[in-house]
């Protein structure tokens, strides 16, 4: 009798929920951005740090976008002490840690850049994943404004030299102390000054206005909204006059800086924490035009609120106008790629002393994603190695020797590995991997000296329809050349590389 074989289950290949695998190119690029933005940073004077991808679950504070508690926002389990630990979700959070562990051996002002993955366990969507790589620059220590101004100088440094217009992009600018001016104004008061629990909901839900519109901010401010798939968010419950006047602050449009400043000091009227808000907004602009950034690329925009709750001062975001399709196939502007602003109370949380602070954080995945979606196909494709086919078997070492003599010169090149079973087969490889040239060699090339080298860029419309050594030879892609001018033969090729 034959016994039931049992059934194998096998794991499903597929990726988490919210989040995505990245290939070499993309690697490539991203890390190329990095260090393009590192550099600037420390052109301005930012020394790097580097923190723990895990921390201690209350180091993080209850600051994560909407949400009133931080487990609900991050992925966190509790070690073997039963100590709760959780995935960073940004990277000011740790630096405000690290601060207030090591300050006595840290100079004040302390200006650092950091880099690297940050998680948030937050629903997904097209475009948003709940991994993601940032990109910052803070300085813990200073007052004034004038380092706040350093920031946006900054960004419009970085953004311009990655190689983006100064047509094509904006740096909106608020301040948080005009919003709480605005609160003020409608009343959102209680014994001990703002109630802050409303606050945070106020401006969660501005700051949602480019993802639902002026009427779906309408919604949070009162009762609350039902968003497509049937979840509902409470909302704020404000009365009509104080969502009205709210509603004409963040949907404020004017030709200059002036005029929408002058219009917001009406709003705000005799609020003195809003009317500091407008000094140090006039304070930037000014110290902004000095170093060459103009009104053309920021401008005082009173929708900026940013999520979140740690903001105590400016705040600012660097928008892109170009419109792109995105990953779900819809059409939009790329909108913010960056922001920050001040925070002058989140290493006081360790301190119990207030230690200002400010800073900004670039959205590397979706920095890049738009530089890819504003770019030709041409200045997105990356040039694969050069492959050294196999004709013969027994001449792997004078094959090896090539791609030795390539590696050193700093040209990338692999020699082919596969199955050699004709020629065809390798250049269809090379094909593949999206290679230049392809260098072929049997007893005859070797005999005299010479090698083979294929211009695939040339020849790859017809690589498919030849088989045999000789074949080759005769196209116009292919060039016989002597074995000792190899490298200066590929290093001085015209468009190469």
């Amino acid at each position: 009798m034959k016994k039931n074989k049992q059934k194998i289950v096998r794991p499903r290949p597929s990726t988490p929920k919210g989040f995505k695998d990245y290939f070499h190119l993309y690697s490539k690029k991203r890390v190329l951005l990095i260090k393009e933005i590192c550099e600037v940073y420390e052109l301005y004077g930012f020394e790097n740090l580097e923190t723990s991808a895990i921390e201690n679950l209350d180091a993080l504070g209850k600051y994560l976008p909407d949400i009133d508690r931080p487990n609900q926002g991050v992925f966190s389990w509790k070690d073997e002490e039963n100590n709760w630990l959780a995935l960073r979700y940004d990277l000011t959070a740790p630096l405000a840690r690290v601060y207030a562990q090591h300050l006595k051996e840290l100079p004040l002002p302390y200006r650092r850049y950091s880099w690297g993955p940050v998680w948030r366990n937050e629903k997904p969507g097209p475009g948003r994943y709940r991994q993601f790589y940032q990109c910052d620059a803070d300085t813990v220590g200073a007052h004034s404004a004038v380092s706040d101004a350093e920031m946006c100088i900054m960004l419009s440094t970085i953004i311009e030299k990655i190689g983006i217009r100064k047509d094509r992009y904006v740096i909106n600018l608020n301040n948080r102390k005009i919003l709480n001016g605005i609160l003020e104004a409608i009343g959102i008061l209680n014994n001990n000054g703002i109630d802050q629990n409303l606050s945070d909901m106020v401006l969660r839900s501005i700051d949602k206005i480019d993802r639902l519109g002026l009427l779906g901010v309408k919604d949070l401010l009162g009762k609350g909204r039902r968003d497509d798939s049937g979840d509902f968010t409470s909302g704020a419950n404000l009365d009509k006059a104080q969502i009205d006047h709210i509603l004409q602050f963040i949907n404020m449009k004017q030709d200059n800086n002036i005029k929408t400043l002058k219009n917001i000091k009406d709003l705000v009227g005799d609020s003195a924490t809003g009317n500091q808000g407008i000094k140090e907004i006039e304070q930037i602009l000014e110290l902004s035009e000095a170093a060459g950034v103009f009104e053309d690329r920021i401008r005082v925009s009173p929708s900026t609120v940013r999520g979140l709750g740690y903001y105590t001062g400016p705040v600012y975001e660097v928008e892109l106008s170009e419109k792109i399709e995105n990953e779900d196939g819809t059409i939009n502007e790329i909108g913010s790629v960056a922001g920050g602003g001040r925070y002058d109370d989140l290493i006081k949380r360790f301190t119990g002393q207030i230690i200002p602070a400010t800073g900004f954080s670039l959205g590397v995945d979706r920095l890049l994603f738009a530089l890819n979606q504003m770019k030709s196909k041409a200045e997105n494709d990356e040039k694969g190695p050069i492959i050294i086919t196999i004709m013969e078997k027994d001449k792997l070492s004078e094959y090896q020797k090539i791609v030795i003599e390539l590696r050193r010169a700093g040209i990338k090149s692999e020699l082919y590995q596969g199955n050699p079973k004709d020629l065809g087969r390798q250049l269809k490889y090379a094909d593949n991997r999206g290679s230049k040239f392809a260098i072929i060699m049997g007893s005859n090339e070797l005999n005299k000296g010479v090698v083979q080298i294929k211009d695939l860029e040339l020849g790859s419309r017809i690589s498919s329809h030849i088989k045999s050594h000789e074949e080759w030879k005769d196209q116009p892609a292919q060039v016989e050349i002597s074995r000792e001018k190899l490298i200066d033969y590929i290093t001085n090729y015209p468009n190469n590389f």
